[in-house]
């Protein structure tokens, strides 16, 4: 089941979870979106009073936190992916699943390896997910230079928003006061968000969207019998949703020349 986003943070919200439980619910799986933490007191709050686990999507946050802590220790476990363009990234495919519960992470560790509690003895069903050593490697080097990375990343979200300050047209990512963002993603919301996008991209300015359908519009969960209004919230994200270049290198003179060509664009929407 789903349970529909906060409109400021567009990660879960913690009023919804009512909505989404069900008799055969086990967890609650809240993402950490774009570098921003969830709110996790009330869905740890809420997962204690229900018995429930709690497991961090903690794709796009590393280096977030919540609180003080750091995202993906809060719950039960959580889940990392160090595709090459998060902001720890290997040099392919890898991701790991941290934990503080002995047994949760013994059952992880069997599954990871075809079911093997031991070698040829296999207790679970699995899978080969083992992460090759060369990405451990360059994951070790590349974890010295995050905090710096991340640094900058936020460095940049704040020249965006100066940038973008008092132009009603487009909404900056809003950074909650329990959070520290690290901005895997910096989305802007605008109106005609496809004709903006195209305006920017005959700038040569490389834009994406983050995420034109929503999952439960998706047609892997068509069985799950969602239809359109089902969650509003994230309906309406994902029609105004627009990332901009984000990435540790970017020079100031480049956020600069983005910001303008984003509010030309906008400006010129108003018009039309």
């Amino acid at each position: 089941m789903f349970v529909d986003v906060d409109e400021n943070t567009f990660t879960l919200d913690p009023a919804e979870l009512k909505k989404g439980l069900t008799p055969r619910t086990k967890a609650i799986i809240p993402v950490h979106l774009f570098g921003q933490p969830a709110n996790m007191d009330p869905i740890l709050e809420f997962a204690r009073a229900h018995g429930l686990l709690v497991i961090e999507d903690a794709a796009q946050a590393h280096g977030a936190e919540y609180k003080g802590r750091k995202a993906g220790t809060l719950g039960d476990a959580g889940c990392f992916s160090f595709y090459p363009g998060k902001n720890l990234g290997a040099f392919g495919e890898a991701g790991a699943v941290v934990t503080n519960d002995p047994e949760l992470r013994e059952k992880i560790q069997i599954l990871r390896d075809h079911g093997q509690a031991r070698k040829y003895h296999h207790t679970l069903v699995g899978w080969n997910c083992r992460m090759d050593g060369i990405q451990a490697a360059v994951l070790s080097i590349k974890l010295r230079h995050l905090e710096e990375g991340n640094l900058l990343r936020r460095e940049h979200a704040l020249q965006y928003n100066q940038a973008f300050a008092g132009i009603d047209d487009v909404a900056t990512p809003f950074q909650a006061n329990y959070a520290r963002h690290v901005y895997h993603v910096y989305a802007i919301r605008v109106r005609e968000r496809d004709e903006v996008r195209r305006r920017l991209e005959e700038k040569e300015i490389g834009c994406a969207v983050h995420y034109p359908i929503p999952i439960h519009l998706q047609e892997a969960c068509r069985s799950l019998g969602y239809t359109e209004g089902a969650f509003p919230v994230a309906e309406n994200l994902a029609e105004e949703f627009l990332s901009l270049p984000m990435f540790p290198e970017l020079t100031e003179a480049q956020t600069e020349y983005v910001a303008n060509c984003v509010s030309e664009a906008v400006a010129v929407e108003a018009l039309v």
